[in-house]
């Protein structure tokens, strides 16, 4: 039995946000059924902000009913404070993710509040979760602008170490270290994964890459040697940043399954599908920039899916 490596899709929701064609709900939910029947069960389907920040997300409860109700999804959404919560909470959503940043500079930017005022903010979210009847929902928290900051620069380790440590004691059921604006390098990655799984204890600990500076992928096998076993990624690489000049986006869900296959882990993904996949998602977003290796090049005949690879 290989060691498992979870690849979480964040296309519908990271991957959508910047893009200029609003995609409609139907195709939402068919990013959603392709992805999972590629063996890709955990999806960030949405985000619950105000449509008029974010038009694309106007279908928010739309898209989360459907995610919800397709066999094998696993469907969380983006929430930015506790007014967002409240509408996945009303939905039943079965993970919701909120999200602050380690710069205060860029929380300000981002959403207008402090830091500090973000984390009481978090505190007030598990609150909420946690008076609620129902089935039970997860609460996913990250870490924005981990790394480095394009407004501020440099973050701190002891800084990201400190907000996971609370995020966790708050009662967050994974935390997300997050490469927002695409600085971190497999040095600073391997030493800040290692201090935040050391922090948090038993809570399950993700991380996001944008690929800005072409070392997405590197950052990825650098965590891995930290310890981390789940990732985010989006197919075609979309995504992107309002605050990261030159972003390129999210790390390429194909190239991140193709690079866990071949260091040995089980991701339970069909490289090829979620490629056969991608092209149908470049027709429904023209002038669109895509990335991804395995679609330009191919998988090498070495390849075999679901194989330890060879030495």
């Amino acid at each position: 039995m290989r060691e498992k490596a979870h690849v979480r899709e964040v296309g519908p929701r990271d991957g959508l946000q910047m893009v200029g064609t609003i995609l409609p709900t139907e195709r939402k939910l068919a990013w959603c059924r392709r992805v999972v029947a590629a063996g890709i069960h955990e999806i960030e389907v949405t985000s619950f902000v105000p449509p008029k920040l974010i038009p694309q997300f106007g279908d928010a409860e739309e898209v989360a009913r459907g995610a919800m109700a397709i066999a094998g999804c696993r469907p969380s959404a983006l929430v930015p404070n506790l007014r967002g919560a409240e509408r996945a909470f009303a939905l039943g959503v079965p993970q919701v993710n909120y999200v602050l940043s380690a710069s205060e500079q860029y929380n300000l930017a981002n959403v207008r509040r402090t830091t500090e005022q973000s984390l009481e903010d978090f505190a007030r979210i598990v609150a909420a979760r946690d008076q609620r009847v129902g089935a039970p929902i997860a609460l996913g928290a990250g870490i924005a602008t981990a790394f480095g900051c394009t407004i501020s620069g440099a973050v701190s380790n002891s800084r990201v170490v400190e907000i996971a440590g609370r995020l966790a004691e708050m009662g967050a059921d994974e935390i997300t270290i997050a490469d927002t604006v695409g600085y971190g390098h497999p040095r600073q990655v391997q030493a800040l994964m290692k201090e935040v799984i050391a922090a948090v204890g038993q809570v399950p600990v993700a991380c996001h890459f944008h690929d800005t500076r072409g070392l997405g992928l590197a950052n990825v096998a650098a965590a891995l040697d930290a310890g981390v076993r789940a990732f985010d990624a989006s197919v075609a690489g979309l995504g992107g940043c309002p605050f990261a000049p030159g972003a390129t986006g999210n790390i390429d869900t194909e190239d991140t399954v193709f690079l866990l296959e071949q260091l040995g882990f089980d991701t339970g993904a069909d490289v090829e599908a979620l490629v056969a996949f991608r092209r149908e998602v470049e027709t429904w977003l023209p002038g669109e920039r895509f990335s991804g290796a395995i679609a330009r090049a191919g998988l090498p005949k070495t390849y075999h899916a679901h194989t330890t690879a060879a030495v």
